[in-house]
């Protein structure tokens, strides 16, 4: 897909991997739609693409609420005359035992991990069928494949984010909706939650190095769908 004027949306934009990803889209001509629940975050990354010539819009909205998730789709395609990309980026993590886990926890991780991305793209799928060409990426974890003490909610609503993914895979290629998961390692970002695992080495990736991956793969031709990329530190 050539991303010049194509319209994106990226959930959790105001920072982090979501950040990289908006900012590498407008990098690439895109139009850049930013959500997240903070204003002044996105004001902030707003500000930095139109600093660079690029054209955006800000959307604050709690994506795991239907009526705002629905609205927020629904503003972002009026606005923009359409949709081509979708980023589900927004996640959050709490890491603690079973034993200690809120149930308050629990149910936000599912809200914004699972939900959020539900609504979100449910609300999307009839423009980006209409547009022919178009993409949905689905920012999972490498926790959505491997098991860890104090991860047992966050893993849990990663495997069900990468299940979702392959099921809408399948479901949407034949309107020409290519659908990729994408699973980081540990990133160096401030990860939303508490108790987050983290890493000391100096070679922990980059939300650029996310950010880019995603730019190479929304570029392969029409004919080839990568569905799912593993990106690890090379040195952990």
């Amino acid at each position: 897909m050539d991303i010049q004027n194509k319209i994106a949306l990226v959930t959790g934009a105001g920072r982090g991997i979501g950040r990289a990803i908006a900012m590498a889209l407008a990098k690439e001509g895109a139009k850049v739609i930013l959500t997240a629940r903070s204003r002044k975050q996105l004001e902030d990354v707003a500000g930095e693409i139109q600093a660079m010539g690029g054209e955006t819009l800000i959307i604050p909205a709690d994506l795991s609420d239907e009526k705002q998730a629905r609205e927020m789709i629904a503003t972002a395609v009026r606005q923009m005359n359409g949709l081509h990309i979708l980023i589900n980026n927004a996640g959050l993590g709490y890491f603690r035992p079973v034993a200690d886990l809120k149930i308050e926890e629990w149910d936000e991780m599912f809200s914004v991990n699972l939900r959020a991305v539900f609504l979100t793209t449910q609300s999307a799928l009839p423009h980006l069928r209409h547009a022919k060409e178009s993409f949905i990426i689905n920012i999972a974890s490498l926790a959505g494949k491997n098991t860890f003490v104090n991860g047992a909610g966050y893993t849990a609503t990663k495997w069900g984010l990468r299940a979702f993914s392959q099921c809408l895979m399948l479901e949407e290629r034949q309107y020409g909706i290519r659908v990729l998961t994408v699973c980081p390692g540990s990133v160096d970002t401030s990860f939303g939650g508490s108790g987050s695992p983290h890493s000391s080495k100096k070679e922990i990736i980059k939300p650029e190095d996310i950010a880019d991956t995603i730019v190479m793969a929304i570029r392969m031709p029409q004919r080839t769908m990568v569905s799912e990329i593993d990106i690890r530190p090379t040195n952990p």
